[in-house]
């Protein structure tokens, strides 16, 4: 799977679970870039994630993650080419 393939899935998460058809994920969106969000809504983002892309992520790389793009690199490292 490509990288934008991935984001363009990623960013129907939180659009979905906020309610919020304005949000736009880029490679370097940040969590505190995303209005509407707290700790919880970012889990249940992951979770989501995990589910729709059939990826696992774990809790030491996800507190790794610096921005979005951290996010889709780990995903797409999952996921056959």
């Amino acid at each position: 799977m490509a990288y934008q393939e991935t984001l363009d899935r990623l960013t129907r998460i939180p659009r979905d679970l906020l309610a919020d058809d304005r949000i736009v994920l880029t490679m370097p969106t940040i969590r505190d870039d995303m209005r509407g969000t707290d700790s919880f809504s970012y889990i249940n983002c992951i979770v989501a994630a995990e589910a729709e892309l059939r990826v696992k992520v774990r809790i030491a790389d996800d507190e790794s993650f610096a921005d979005v793009g951290d996010i889709v690199t780990n995903i797409t490292a999952q996921r056959p080419h």
